[in-house]
C-alpha cells in the first residue's frame, strides 16, 4: 500500500501517478491510497489503505483496532473499517471515521508499520460503541494477556474522567469482572501461556470420567479455571473441587485459577504454572 502523499514525496508528479494508474501499476483502493500491481488486497492491506486514505494523523481504532490487537476475533464479514483522526472528516467507502479533539499520550502506537490505537484507548472507544459480549471479551483478552491491568485502567479513568457514554459501562465492567464462557476463559489462559513461551497445553481433555479444562499431559498438570463467571453456580464449583482428589489419585496435580487472579495477577498465574511444569520435569519417573 502507498498513499498519494507518499508518491508525491518520492518525486512522482501528478501526471506520473495518473499514468501508473492507467497502465495498471497502481490500483485505486481509496481516492488517495493505492495498491501496487500484483499485490493482494488482504485484510491487512485494507487496514493500511484505510489509515493512508485518512492521513498521517489517523489511526485504526474501535472494533478494527480490537481485531488487529487480537482482543476480538476478526468477523467473517469485515466490510467497514474504523479509523479515528483529530479533525472532522467525511467517511469514505468502507471506512467509518471517528473524531477526537486531540490524541493524548499513549493513545496510539505503531504496530507492524500501521498506526493503531493502544489497548487502553481501544477499550475506551469500544465502550462507547459496543456493549455486551464484544466489550466483555475484549476487556478479558486485554487483562489476561497483560495489555492493560484493571488497576491502571481504573487509574486512567480517575485521572481523565471521560464524558463519553461508554466510560461508565467500562468502569462498571471493571468492577464486576467480564463474564466469559468456559471456552473463552481457556483460550485466554492459553494466550497468557503462549505469551510467556511456555508449552502450549491441551484443552477439554478427558481423564477417566472427568473432562479437565487445561492439561499438560507429559507433566501431568491440570489447570482448572474457577469462578462464578466461568462455571455458573456454587454447586458447579463444589462439584469441580470434589473431583480433585480422584484426579490426584490418577497421578495428576490439579491447580485452580480464579478469574480475579487471571485478570489482576497474570504473572502470579504464570509463575505458578511455570514452577509446576519445572517441578514435574525434574521429578523421577
Amino acid at each position: 500500500m502507498i498513499s498519494r502523499a507518499q508518491l508525491l514525496a518520492a518525486g512522482l508528479g501528478p501526471g506520473a501517478i495518473d499514468y501508473a494508474r492507467l497502465n495498471g501499476e497502481l490500483a485505486v483502493v481509496h481516492r488517495s491510497a493505492y495498491l501496487l500491481a500484483g499485490a493482494a488486497l488482504t485484510t491487512a492491506a485494507r487496514e493500511f489503505a484505510a489509515v493512508l486514505a485518512c492521513g498521517d494523523d489517523s489511526a485504526l481504532s474501535h472494533a478494527s483496532a480490537a481485531y488487529r490487537l487480537d482482543l476480538l476475533p476478526y468477523p467473517t464479514n469485515y466490510a467497514t473499517l474504523d479509523v479515528t483522526l483529530p479533525r472532522r472528516a467525511s467517511g469514505k467507502h468502507g471506512i467509518r471515521t471517528h473524531f477526537t479533539g486531540c490524541w493524548e499520550p499513549g493513545d496510539t502506537f505503531v504496530l507492524d508499520h500501521l498506526r493503531v490505537t493502544t489497548p487502553r484507548r481501544t477499550l475506551l472507544d469500544l465502550a462507547a460503541t459496543e456493549s455486551g459480549r464484544p466489550l466483555e471479551r475484549a476487556l478479558a483478552a486485554a487483562l489476561a494477556t497483560n495489555r492493560v491491568t484493571r488497576r491502571t485502567l481504573l487509574a486512567h479513568l480517575d485521572r481523565r474522567p471521560y464524558r463519553r457514554g461508554g466510560a461508565r459501562a467500562l468502569r462498571a465492567l471493571l468492577d464486576a469482572g467480564p463474564s466469559l464462557t468456559r471456552s473463552e476463559a481457556e483460550e485466554l489462559l492459553r494466550a497468557l501461556v503462549r505469551s510467556a513461551g511456555l508449552p502450549d497445553p491441551e484443552t477439554n481433555v478427558r481423564i477417566g470420567p472427568y473432562e479437565v479444562d487445561v492439561l499438560w499431559a507429559k507433566e501431568r498438570l491440570v489447570v482448572e479455571v474457577d469462578g462464578w463467571r466461568f462455571h455458573g453456580d456454587r454447586k458447579a464449583i463444589e462439584r469441580d473441587r470434589a473431583r480433585d482428589a480422584p484426579l490426584a489419585a490418577f497421578g495428576y496435580r490439579v491447580m485452580r485459577v480464579g478469574w480475579r487472579q487471571l485478570a489482576d495477577e497474570p504473572q502470579v498465574v504464570l509463575d505458578r504454572i511455570a514452577a509446576a511444569l519445572s517441578a514435574a520435569r525434574g521429578a523421577p519417573s
